[in-house]
C-alpha cells in the first residue's frame, strides 16, 4: 500500500518550507513498515517527510538538469523500512564484524539535587573537560555521587565553562525556532548545470564539507549518494570518531587543512575556488573567525550554495554554544516529554541528527536547482529547529508499522579504509555509493578531474 504524500502535512510543510513549488509535496508516497512509530512524538512522521522532501528535491534538480523543472517530476514512492533503517545506521553498521562503540561511560542522564542532567563525554577533549568540572570524578559512581548534591543548572554552566558538555534538562518545550532559513544573496551569473547521469542529479557538483559528527555527514553522504563529490575538510588536531567516520564517510573523501596555517589555507581557497556547494557545521561565529563566514564566501566565490548547521539555532543566549542531538533533545524538552516514572527518556533514533541531514540535503538540492535564476543561496538549519518543527508540527504520532525488518537495507563492502563493513543503505528511490568510505582525513585535497 502506498500512502501519498499529498496528504502528509509534515512533508507538505518541510517542502513549503525549502520553497519547494506547491502541490510537488503530492508527488512522494511511502509505502512499507517502521520501526519509528514508538513513543510519544511522532518520529516516524518526520524520518519519514525529510527523506521525502529530500528525494523530491533530487527528482527536482534531475529535472531541472534535463531541461525542465519542477512540474516534470514523476511520482516517486520512499519505502518506510529504508527510512527507519537509515535513521539509525550508526546502530547497524559492523566494522569487520564489530558493533560500534557506543556512548562513553561518562555520557548520559545523571539525576542532580533538583532534577536531571544529560552529559556528552564521547570525544577526549569533551570528557577531561568534565572530570574537571566535577572535582575529578572519572567514573559513574564518582559522577553520580557527585551530581546528586548539585543542581542541574550549576552543573550545566560549569561544565560549559570548563569547555564541556551538559544540559539540564528541560522540563518544557524550548521557543519554537525555524525549520530553515534562506537568505538570497545578489552576485554572480545564473547557471545550469547540464544533465546528469540518471539517478545521480548532483553528478558534477564540488561539494566542500566542512560538517563533523551526524547532521552534517548525513547531509553530505546523501549528496555523494546522488553523485557530487564531496570533500571534506578537517582541522588535524581534532580527530573524528573512526566509527563514526566508517558509518558517515560513504560518498566523499577526507582530507586535513589547517586553516590557520598559510600554506594550507591557499590550498583551501583553491577549493572554494572550484566548489559550488559549502556545507558547514560549527558554532555560529567559529567560521567568521577564518573569514570563511557565509557572506565571505559569497563574495569569493558568488553563486555559490551555503547551507549552514548549528545545534541551538542562530540566534538566542545558547546560539553560541556547542550541542549534539542527545543534549537538544534533553535542553529543548524531549527527553522529558519520553521518559517514564520520573526519568527522562530519548526519541527511537537520533532524529534530530539524521531527519537535520536530510533537511540540509534537500536545501543544498533545492538551491542548485535554482542555480539558473543566478545568485548565491545561504541556508541555515539547526538542531533545535527540527526539534521545534517535530513537537509543533509534524502531527499524528501513530505506533510502529507491524512487519519492520532492517535486513532488506544492509548492505557489505568487502573494501573501505576500515576493512570489510556493513552498513544501512540509502534511503531514497535511486542514487547510492560505490565504495566504502576511505579512512578519515588520508585524502589529498583536491577535486576529482572533470
Amino acid at each position: 500500500m502506498v500512502s501519498s504524500g499529498e496528504g502528509d502535512a509534515a512533508t507538505v510543510g518541510a517542502w513549503a518550507a525549502l520553497g519547494g513549488v506547491v502541490g510537488v509535496a503530492g508527488r512522494v508516497g511511502y509505502r512499507g513498515a517502521s520501526g519509528l512509530g514508538d513513543g510519544p512524538l511522532p518520529v516516524r512522521e518526520l524520518a519519514r517527510a525529510t527523506v521525502g522532501v529530500c528525494a523530491l528535491a533530487a527528482a527536482e534538480l534531475a529535472a531541472v538538469r534535463a531541461g525542465g523543472g519542477a512540474s516534470e517530476v514523476t511520482p516517486l514512492v520512499v519505502d518506510e523500512s529504508a527510512v527507519a533503517t537509515a535513521f539509525v545506521s550508526e546502530r547497524h553498521l559492523r566494522v569487520r564484524g564489530r558493533a560500534p562503540v557506543g556512548f562513553a561511560p561518562l555520557s548520559g542522564f545523571w539525576r542532580t539535587a533538583d532534577g536531571w542532567v544529560r552529559t556528552h563525554a564521547n570525544y577526549p577533549h569533551h570528557q577531561d573537560a568534565l572530570v574537571r568540572a566535577l572535582g575529578g570524578a572519572r567514573t559513574p559512581e564518582a559522577v553520580r555521587a557527585e551530581l546528586a548534591g548539585r543542581g542541574a543548572v550549576e552543573v550545566q554552566e560549569q561544565v560549559y565553562g570548563e569547555g564541556g558538555l551538559a544540559v539540564a534538562v528541560a522540563r518544557e518545550y524550548g521557543a519554537p525556532q525555524p525549520l530553515v532559513e534562506t537568505v538570497r544573496v545578489p552576485g554572480g551569473p545564473g547557471r545550469r548545470l547540464g544533465r546528469a547521469p540518471r539517478g545521480l542529479p548532483a553528478a558534477g557538483v564540488r561539494v566542500l564539507d566542512l560538517t563533523r559528527v551526524i547532521a552534517g555527514p548525513v547531509a553530505t553522504r546523501t549528496l555523494g549518494a546522488l553523485g557530487a563529490d564531496v570533500l571534506r575538510i578537517d582541522p588535524p588536531g581534532l580527530p573524528e570518531a573512526a566509527d563514526a567516520y566508517a558509518d558517515t564517510g560513504f560518498g566523499k573523501r577526507s582530507a586535513l587543512l589547517d586553516l590557520g596555517n598559510a600554506p594550507d589555507r591557499a590550498v583551501f581557497e583553491e577549493l572554494l575556488a572550484g566548489a559550488d556547494v559549502v556545507v558547514t557545521a560549527y558554532r555560529p561565529g567559529a567560521l567568521e573567525r577564518y573569514g570563511l563566514g557565509a557572506r565571505e564566501l559569497l563574495e569569493r566565490r558568488p553563486g555559490l550554495v551555503v547551507a549552514e548547521l548549528c545545534a541551538w539555532g542562530r540566534t538566542g543566549p545558547w546560539a553560541g554554544r556547542r550541542g549534539f542531538d542527545s543534549l537538544v533533545q534533553a535542553g529543548y524538552g524531549l527527553a522529558a516529554r519520553c521518559g517514564s516514572g520520573g526519568r527522562p527518556g530519548a526519541l527511537p533514533a537520533q532524529a534530530l541528527d539524521h531527519g537535520t541531514g536530510y533537511l540540509v540535503a534537500a536545501g543544498v538540492l533545492r538551491g542548485l536547482a535554482e542555480a539558473a535564476e543566478g545568485g548565491g543561496r545561504v541556508l541555515r538549519f539547526s538542531l533545535a529547529g527540527t526539534a521545534s518543527w517535530l513537537v509543533r508540527e509534524v502531527p499524528g504520532a501513530g505506533p510502529a508499522v507491524p512487519g519492520y525488518t532492517p535486513e532488506p537495507w544492509l548492505r557489505e563492502v568487502a573494501d573501505s579504509g576500515y576493512g570489510p563493513l556493513r552498513y544501512a543503505a540509502p534511503p531514497l528511490p535511486f542514487g547510492g555509493w560505490e565504495r566504502g568510505p576511505s579512512r578519515w582525513g588520508t585524502d589529498a585535497p583536491v577535486w576529482w578531474a572533470g
